[in-house]
């Protein structure tokens, strides 16, 4: 009889050739990298807690047919101390033939002894298994958004993804973008790109900054969030360290958005590669302070030859990204589970901050190319 346990340092292999096969679409066996990651990722990392384990699904001949990872976030609510669990690969091999594995898995994640149960990455599928066990999705947490900077190189990158090739007429791209750009009004803004003699807005003065410069400002930049991180040191050096680590996205920018005071009212992180479009994986801002932030983190893109941005949104930004042609797209959902009313109402209402650093998107699953 099939059951459900946590995860074991024994199951990695096994674990690494489901998600070869469920996420990399590959027919090759898992790279050792790949193992190695997964390993530190969901035993050993400091974003790790025993109590508030991965789990496997195992079949009656001991094989593993299904997988949940899982890392803890500390937070808290109106000062009350919590442990949050973040669920993120959630797989099952098709192979089994077991249509209640999945569900199997997700009724013991969320029967643990997290006070809140959050993903960032719940498919169809797997958004109405959470709200058929008491969960939620968060509309306005589930939608990832697009501004386009330059026009040509944005369509490319996003041909370049099905067809390699598509690459070869990049110089073609920065040509006719150069054209494009220039003909557009600077006073006005353009669903299409960013003008070439565009300057940026919001009257900020942005500062390129280190890891440590940028986990400084995390705390200051998030308090008014009643449901917030309340990482360790290391925690948050860690998770740092793992964003920093994408180079399929490009090169890592971290950066502040300080008033003419030199006051810090906002800051962000994203990677960035010329001609391609940037990964915005985290935009933090002080009340009022979103839509000048918001016009920086473009601004500084552009400077930095990006074709255009993609991020994830947060109610907090939500506003202020109306009214900057700003597209947006749903992908993916975010959802939560708690057994406590107010921590659901607290993000049901936009009142929490998740999603980026307090998500999935830092780990290197995402950006790393484990060859």
């Amino acid at each position: 009889m099939s059951q459900v346990r946590p995860l074991r340092s024994a199951d990695i292999p096994a674990v690494a050739e489901l998600f070869q096969r469920t996420f990399r679409k590959g027919d090759a066996p898992a790279p050792p990298t790949l193992e190695a990651y997964l390993r530190e990722l969901y035993l050993d990392a400091p974003v790790c807690d025993p109590e508030i384990a991965s789990l496997v699904h195992v079949v009656s001949e001991g094989d593993i047919s299904g997988f949940v990872g899982v890392n803890v976030l500390p937070m808290s609510h109106s000062s009350r101390k919590l442990r949050a669990a973040i669920c993120g690969s959630l797989m099952v091999d098709p192979r089994a033939n077991d249509p209640m594995a999945g569900a199997r898995l997700l009724r013991t994640f969320l029967s643990g002894p997290q006070d809140i149960s959050f993903s960032e990455t719940a498919n169809a599928l797997s958004t109405q298994m959470w709200t058929k066990l008491r969960g939620a999705a968060l509309p306005q947490y589930s939608l990832d958004w697009l501004r386009v900077i330059r026009p040509s190189a944005f369509m490319l990158d996003l041909a370049s993804r099905r067809l390699g090739a598509a690459e070869l007429l990049a110089p073609l791209a920065r040509g006719l973008d150069g054209i494009l750009r220039r003909r557009m009004r600077s006073d006005v803004l353009h669903w299409t790109g960013v003008p070439e003699a565009s300057t940026g807005k919001g009257g900020l003065t942005v500062t390129e900054i280190d890891q440590a410069a940028f986990a400084t400002l995390i705390a200051p930049l998030t308090r008014q969030f009643a449901l917030q991180p309340e990482w360790s040191g290391q925690q948050l050096a860690y998770l740092l360290a793992e964003a920093s680590r994408k180079p399929d996205y490009g090169e890592t920018v971290f950066a502040s958005a300080c008033a003419a005071s030199g006051a810090p009212v906002g800051a962000f992180l994203y990677h960035v590669r010329p001609g391609r479009i940037a990964r915005v994986l985290q935009v933090l801002a002080l009340p009022g302070q979103a839509g000048p932030v918001l016009d920086a983190l473009i601004g500084h893109a552009t400077q930095r030859g990006a074709a255009g941005l993609r991020g994830r949104t947060q109610p907090a930004l939500l506003a202020a990204m109306l009214g900057r042609r700003i597209a947006f797209t749903q992908p993916a959902a975010t959802v939560v589970h708690s057994r406590d009313e107010a921590l659901m109402n607290a993000l049901l209402n936009g009142a929490g901050f998740f999603n980026g650093l307090a998500g999935e998107h830092w780990n290197r699953l995402a950006g790393w190319p484990f060859d």
